[in-house]
């Protein structure tokens, strides 16, 4: 027995050996024929996608790619990854898009190309069409997932010829100026025709760009697992509406894999979505709409557990890394997902500028938007100016929000809807005029800076699903009737807008719900429970201006005098918390807290603990600092002195 064994580690020993790691390289110099090492490299990143196997690395170096990089074969584990990465030091664009050079004069300043549609191969973005479930407005036309480009600026697109002659922006775009840069098509079954006004310049001597690729780097199979994909530049992606109850697909994602890290990239300009980490086709594909039967929401309730019956779990699906990335200009989404974002972490990036053409809109649209975020981890963003900043829609059970910074974005910073707990969010700094808006339940908020409002939404008809612990199991599925909420150590500082109904400043939101000493009992039938409120711990919180108190709150400290002051200033090295504090934060009476105070979330029953189910205690700050015991500073910064303070909170 001994020599089979010692036969057996020979042979493993050898065949590692044969299959040890490689490196293979890709250059503009290079041809595919080639053997693909840093002397003889690729040409292309897809001739190297067809061989690199688990545990080998492509190094693409400078230059423009044009292709869409579709990852034919797996890593087998996290230490067996297959890596794709841009040359240290040099700048690796991988574009949707192509350059045209081909414009014509058609009057005025508006030009006119006529492309053959064998140019474009299977997809023709020119004649594909936005749709999907969850669209809200498309204002009367069709827009097509194609778009121009002029060095680098996306135009608008406009839905008659005439309308390209015209200067008028559109009134609802933050990019108004931009909106007088316009585009209009026509396609048919031999040929594709772009009307475009430059305003002066020539096309043919600008770079312009136009999307010809539904993504840039997006695997067509499945179960692509373990790939890292680093220091990337990557845009123009024809991307389609990418809704929880279809397939969804991004400029770049795993498509329904597990162990993807994306990291250190610049990914701009998709169509619709940034970074997709979502669902498959199988488990459902726009039913709602096109069968206009079920509502969408008994649709999406019937994706999870069709996901459930395709093997959805966390040991084949999720656990993603993506961090420090720049996601920016994309019309539906920074990072977006459903199911397939399980158990991630997105960390250190900085998203903004989602929505701001406004030429469509949905129920889909945030920096970062999530369903099913089960135990996933958001922690050191910068989002802002966009649409919305966070959303996370439907059992969130598990997820943490901690330590971002959001600011000037036009919706809520934070929207949690009709999620049942635990979920917890910590040491945010949160500043636009709409701060939180709460349709959830079950929700912890420790040591955040809250200058906008707080809105409440009841969910009484929207049954959701709820999980076993760290799991993508159902357990049950109940309606949202909010409470059972936790608010500790936060500030609340009411610095913008004016009170309005339904958007507190504060907790007074929370004037008549039970409070931490109700003792529950049954209300009796289900009406009964659809119509009572859940218990709400509140205590320890600061509030200043406009901010009010709830009643059933104790232990606060209100100073309607001071104004804090809140400004976020971009200076050479970084963005800038500029906040003024007097001596009412001293006396703020706060604590560390923890599983044993924060307890279990009454629909799951599950406690707030951390992912691997160990005790969780939140003892640092905004930047990851050590609090101080016993009597942790409020809200997210520890080292705040009396007077004005000028913080640097997102370097450059």
């Amino acid at each position: 027995m001994k020599k089979i064994v010692s036969h057996i580690q020979i042979i493993c020993l050898l065949f590692s050996v044969f299959l040890q790691a490689k490196e293979y390289h890709v250059a503009k110099t290079g041809n595919d024929f080639n053997s693909g090492t840093k002397e003889s490299p690729f040409k292309t990143i897809t001739k190297a996608a067809k061989v690199a196997l688990a545990g080998d690395v492509i190094t693409v170096h400078q230059g423009v790619y044009r292709e869409w990089v579709n990852p034919l074969h797996a890593g087998r584990n996290n230490n067996n990854r297959i890596v794709y990465q841009a040359a240290e030091n040099e700048e690796v664009w991988i574009k949707g898009s192509e350059q045209i050079k081909t414009w014509k004069k058609h009057k005025g300043t508006v030009w006119k190309v006529v492309l053959d549609n064998a140019f474009f191969g299977e997809f023709n973005p020119y004649q594909e069409v936005l749709f999907g479930d969850w669209i809200t407005k498309t204002y009367g036309r069709k827009h097509h997932l194609g778009e121009v480009y002029v060095n680098g600026k996306a135009l608008y697109e406009i839905d008659s010829l005439s309308k390209v002659f015209t200067e008028k922006p559109l009134k609802r775009a933050v990019d108004a100026e931009g909106s007088k840069y316009q585009w209009y098509c026509e396609s048919n079954q031999e040929s594709t025709t772009i009307y475009a006004n430059f305003r002066g310049k020539n096309p043919n001597e600008e770079l312009v760009e136009i999307n010809v690729r539904p993504t840039v780097f997006f695997p067509k199979n499945t179960g692509m697992d373990y790939i890292t994909v680093r220091g990337f530049k990557m845009c123009h992606a024809a991307t389609q509406w990418a809704p929880p109850t279809a397939e969804q697909e991004g400029l770049i994602g795993p498509n329904w894999s597990k162990g993807w890290i994306i990291e250190n990239n610049l990914i701009s300009d998709s169509k619709c979505s940034g970074i997709v980490i979502g669902k498959e086709r199988a488990s459902g594909q726009n039913l709602w709409s096109y069968d206009q039967k079920k509502h969408g929401t008994q649709r999406e309730r019937e994706v999870v557990f069709k996901a459930l019956q395709l093997g959805w779990s966390k040991e084949t699906i999720g656990s993603h890394i993506i961090r420090n990335n720049t996601i920016k200009d994309c019309e539906q989404g920074g990072i977006i997902g459903h199911m397939g974002c399980v158990f991630s972490e997105i960390s250190n990036n900085h998203i903004y500028n989602i929505n701001v053409k406004k030429q469509y809109e949905g129920w889909e649209i945030a920096g970062i938007k999530l369903h099913a975020a089960i135990d996933v981890l958001i922690k050191n963003n910068f989002i802002h100016n966009n649409h919305r900043g966070i959303w996370l829609d439907w059992q969130a059970q598990g997820a943490r929000i901690t330590g971002n910074l959001l600011n000037d974005n036009e919706d809520q910073d934070i929207f949690i809807e009709v999620n049942h707990g635990p979920m917890i969010i910590d040491n945010n700094i949160l500043l636009s005029e709409r701060g939180v808006l709460n349709a959830s339940q079950g929700t912890a908020f420790v040591n955040n800076l809250i200058a906008g409002n707080i809105q409440l939404r009841p969910a009484y008809n929207r049954f959701t699903h709820y999980h076993f612990p760290h799991s993508t199991q159902v357990l049950g599925m109940m309606t949202i009737v909010l409470g059972d909420d936790r608010f500790y150590n936060n500030i609340f500082a009411a610095s913008k807008g004016s009170l309005q109904k339904e958007q507190y400043y504060g907790l007074n939101g929370y004037n008549d719900f039970p409070s931490a000493t109700y003792e529950w009992k049954s209300p009796g039938g289900m009406d009964a429970y659809n119509k009572q409120k859940f218990p709400v711990f509140i205590a320890d919180n600061l509030y200043l201006n406009k901010a009010l108190p709830s009643t059933i709150e104790t232990n606060f400290v209100e100073n309607r005098k001071l104004n804090p002051e809140l400004s976020l200033v971009k200076e050479n090295d970084g963005y800038y918390l500029n906040i003024t504090i007097d001596d009412s934060f001293q006396k703020v009476t706060t604590r560390f807290v923890n599983t044993a105070l924060l307890g279990a979330a009454f629909q799951s029953e599950t406690p707030f603990e951390n992912p691997d189910a160990s005790e969780l205690t939140i003892d640092r700050d905004y930047f990851g600092s050590k609090r101080t015991a016993g009597s942790p500073f409020v809200g997210p910064l520890e080292n705040l002195k009396i007077g004005k303070n000028k913080v640097k909170v997102w370097p450059l």
